[in-house]
């Protein structure tokens, strides 16, 4: 068997199916975590160097064009959390030619899917503006920016999915060490570009292309040399073996497609939110944007212990072991209630201070400090909904996580908006809670259809 767990050790995969669940799950969500941190720093940059040293118009234009972006993303981590899914089951199970089938099309379907997206994207940028009302002051940088995006997204791509197929095999930190290496870059050609080259948004749309180019290449070398990989590594990418398995295609799409439209509907639902607190006027916006800002960051420690338990799980049901996967999404959901808990009261005391950091306008501080603390206290619920459906989804059901919460955030939050606004008031803090009454939806079905789910009967792996 290649698996020789005497080796373990010296290889940067991780076995989940055995040793401390504790330190496994916090091993493997930390890394994430202080990558999703990063990432957001050095979107925070990007957003600071545009609205710095370019012009108002170009500042918007980058916020107009973000929730395509995010979308994208979305789409994109979904479908390569189902390859990740696959593989990460088979590797439990110690089937590494089955592991390899899957990477070599999971690569495959990377490399279609760069072709499609830059030519759709490119070709669809009119129409994507124009649907989400963008001023036409605003729109030859937004073109200018998804122009030159489009054309370049096959770094994202392949960085995505290659650090997906890491991540399954249990090895978050690689994946972790590229986006540092992307981020610094990112946030230098952005300086060199903006400020010293006078590029505007183009500049700052570049940089973001090289820097993804950059953690791409990376993880392909990882993945196809045997650079820090051993020769015999289930994960190694050859050429020659580079085509379509079939069987495996359809589970990685089973699994893929709903986790994809999920987090891009998701990533999508936001704008429609965005679009009743417009209603409010610009101090209530930027109040928003605050708290949007720091929302974010409160949800990355329980996004981290969700794809821990995405991969814990698929893991040891892989190996048939389902006791000890439904042991490690008890104690996922211990860590993430303990650490937003603990997260909560920082941003429940220092709310002014924090919305200050990104705005001193008093009114602005009074929106985003009110928002900040009705909102922040049901972060509690998603820790929930995100740990069960990332259990779930490791299991190979991303089907029902996505129903109940496409329902939840999209459905319900819209019925709940429109009513609210329409008939009952149309002040802030009842919309504004249009969030967390998603949330208490989304995990009460979520926790429901757990109980009764029972998660060994979900995997992906054909006994042999």
């Amino acid at each position: 068997m290649i698996f020789s767990h005497h080796h373990a050790r010296a290889r940067r995969d991780v076995d989940m199916t055995q040793g401390s669940i504790t330190r496994h799950l916090i091993q493997f969500a930390l890394p994430l975590l202080a990558g999703n941190v990063f990432q957001q720093l050095y979107n925070m940059v990007d957003t600071w160097v545009v609205g710095n040293f370019v012009s108002n118009e170009a500042f918007s234009a980058v916020g107009t064009v973000g929730p395509i972006i995010n979308m994208l993303i979305g789409f994109f981590m979904g479908l390569s959390s189902g390859a990740g899914v696959v593989i990460s089951q088979y590797y439990g199970a110690h089937r590494p030619e089955k592991v390899r089938d899957t990477v070599h099309t999971a690569m495959v379907l990377t490399l279609v899917l760069c072709a499609v997206f830059t030519a759709l994207g490119l070709a669809l940028i009119p129409a994507m503006l124009d649907l989400m009302n963008t001023p036409a002051e605003v729109l030859p940088e937004s073109t200018a920016y998804l122009s030159i995006y489009f054309s370049g997204i096959t770094g994202l791509l392949i960085y995505n999915m290659g650090s997906g197929i890491l991540r399954a095999v249990g090895d978050s930190r690689r994946p972790f060490y590229f986006l540092v290496v992307s981020a610094v870059l990112n946030t230098g050609l952005d300086l060199l570009f903006v400020i010293r080259f006078h590029m505007g948004v183009a500049g700052v749309a570049w940089a973001t292309i090289i820097a993804q180019a950059v953690s791409a290449v990376l993880v392909l070398a990882v993945l196809m040399r045997t650079v820090l990989m051993r020769t015999d590594s289930c994960v190694r990418v050859e050429l020659r073996r580079l085509r379509v398995h079939w069987d495996m295609l359809k589970k990685i799409v089973r699994v893929g497609i709903p986790a994809a439209l999920q987090m891009a509907v998701t990533a999508f639902s936001n704008v429609f939110v965005q679009s009743y607190i417009n209603h409010f006027g610009a101090d209530c916006m930027s109040g928003w944007t605050a708290y949007t800002k720091i929302d974010q960051l409160m949800f990355l420690p329980m996004q981290s212990l969700a794809l821990s338990a995405t991969t814990f799980v698929g893991q040891n049901l892989g190996a048939g072991d389902t006791p000890r996967a439904q042991q490690g999404v008890r104690r996922a959901l211990g860590i993430s209630l303990a650490v937003t808990a603990v997260l909560m009261v920082p941003v429940l005391v220092l709310a002014p201070q924090l919305t200050a950091f990104f705005n001193r306008k008093a009114e602005v501080v009074a929106y985003g400090t009110l928002l900040l603390r009705y909102i922040s206290p049901f972060y509690l619920l998603c820790c929930i909904n995100q740990i069960y459906s990332g259990a779930l989804r490791g299991a190979g059901n991303s089907q029902v996580p996505m129903v109940i919460m496409l329902g939840s955030f999209v459905v319900f939050r819209q019925i709940y908006l429109y009513i609210v606004s329409h008939f009952i008031t149309n002040t802030l803090l009842p919309l504004a809670m249009g969030y967390p009454a998603g949330w208490l939806v989304c995990s009460a079905a979520t926790l429901l259809y757990y109980r009764r789910a029972a998660l060994g009967r979900q995997r992906l792996v054909e006994d042999n």
